[in-house]
């Protein structure tokens, strides 16, 4: 129908030409109408993706999982050692973990021989949320508040395939300026995972463990030393400070938008190593929430809205001054299509 259209204005416009002109413009205006009915045929064809819509498919739970374990997995620092000699391992940021080899057991027995160690290090908002590690703490009262950072971090041991038991006698060295500077405010976190692979963090108490697995942490020059004795998350962390009054966040996301194929996550401006996240999903409401009511009112934070679009992320960001009981939305027009490095990028280039 469109290049039908189009070619009885090409008449048209012939005829009111004069003869001279014919020839000369009958090649420009056939052109014209080629490009046109092509442009007009490929974008009546094309599912709107760009997120100007709401034609937009919300994506399955599996391929948002899908991305967020694609993000943790190529971040993963993989190492293998021998039990024979003392065991030390340096991170790509110049993180140091020794581990004293007798600790090491396998269903009780001392381990001999070589070991396969895996590393993980998140620093920046940007990589927590790609890889859905939030700082999170329990503060005591079964609630959940937000924490500032100064490394998250996962270590494990295998051999031949099978984890190491978990304790173990353990010293770790991070550079204090990969956080902006060492903080002797902060203390050891160890952190756990819900069935939806929410990570919450609960402190340490200092001098606790067996024998010599003595969890501590202190400032060494510009360097934080912590001695913890399990595998699995340890964190080094502090809770956010603030004294005015706290309200709940509640925020709307596009339809069809739950807290399975989707997450929207919480930045305080100001505060480049924390992110939470709002893990509640009430589907009566169709709301996202961190329903502990813990956020202060006039605050400035952003919140970022994410999902997955074709092994992509697709994200919105809003900056907002928090308000008592504001209900805050995102639509599908908000949002955009961006590669995992421009979406670690761009949330860690947020104020």
């Amino acid at each position: 129908m469109i290049i039908l259209t189009l070619l009885k204005l090409n008449r048209v416009i012939l005829a009111l030409l004069p003869q001279s002109k014919i020839l000369f413009s009958m090649k420009h205006v056939n052109r014209f109408v080629l490009i046109t009915a092509t442009v007009f045929s490929i974008f009546s064809c094309k599912k709107d993706n760009s997120g100007s819509g709401d034609q937009i498919t919300p994506p399955a739970s599996k391929d948002f999982a899908a991305i967020r374990g694609h993000a943790l997995d190529t971040r993963i620092q993989k190492f293998k050692v021998s039990t024979d000699a003392p065991i030390e391992i340096t991170s790509s940021n110049g993180t140091r973990v020794n581990i004293v080899p007798g600790s090491l057991k396998i269903k009780g027995a001392p381990v001999t021989g070589e070991i396969n160690i895996e590393f993980l290090e998140l620093y920046k908002a940007g990589d927590m949320l790609v890889t859905n590690k939030r700082t999170m703490g329990e503060n005591g009262d079964g609630k959940r508040s937000m924490i500032i950072s100064g490394g998250s971090f996962y270590l494990n041991a295998f051999q031949n395939g099978i984890e190491l038991d978990r304790g173990a006698i353990i010293n770790m060295l991070v550079p204090g300026d990969l956080t902006g500077g060492a903080d002797n405010e902060m203390t050891l976190w160890d952190g756990g995972l819900d069935e939806d692979g929410n990570l919450t963090w609960t402190p340490v108490e200092a001098g606790t463990g067996d024998g010599q697995n003595k969890n501590r942490i202190f400032v060494e020059g510009k360097s934080y030393y912590a001695q913890f004795s399990n595998f699995g998350w340890t964190n080094i962390d502090k809770f956010y400070s603030d004294p005015r009054e706290k309200t709940i966040l509640w925020v709307k996301a596009p339809a069809g938008f739950d807290g399975k194929n989707s997450a929207v996550y919480l930045k305080y401006k100001g505060e480049p190593n924390a992110l939470a996240s709002l893990d509640v999903f009430d589907a009566d409401k169709q709301l996202f929430s961190e329903h502990y009511g813990q956020i202060p009112i006039g605050i400035e934070c952003h919140l970022i809205f994410v999902t997955e679009s074709n092994n992509n992320w697709r994200v919105a960001v809003k900056s907002v001054t928090i308000e008592k009981d504001k209900i805050y939305e995102f639509n599908i027009s908000d949002t955009q299509v961006v590669t995992e490095s421009a979406m670690v990028e761009m949330v860690n280039n947020l104020p």
